[in-house]
């Protein structure tokens, strides 16, 4: 079960961090309305998010 939860961590950590740094690509691929400044900066936000929870599932 622990060796599950980790993987869930390490993929969740993972993709948060791949948000974060392609965000401008990712909203030109799959949104497409005008404000990509707005949508990129949710991206990465989101992203954050997402690598700061897989961390801490790793963790604890």
């Amino acid at each position: 079960m622990e060796y599950i939860m980790n993987l869930i961590g390490i993929m969740m950590t993972c993709s948060g961090v791949i948000m974060v740094y392609d965000a401008r690509k990712l909203t030109k691929k799959l949104f497409g309305f005008g404000d990509q400044n707005q949508a990129s900066w949710g991206m990465k936000i989101l992203g954050f998010i997402i690598a700061i929870i897989g961390g801490l599932i790793i963790y604890f």
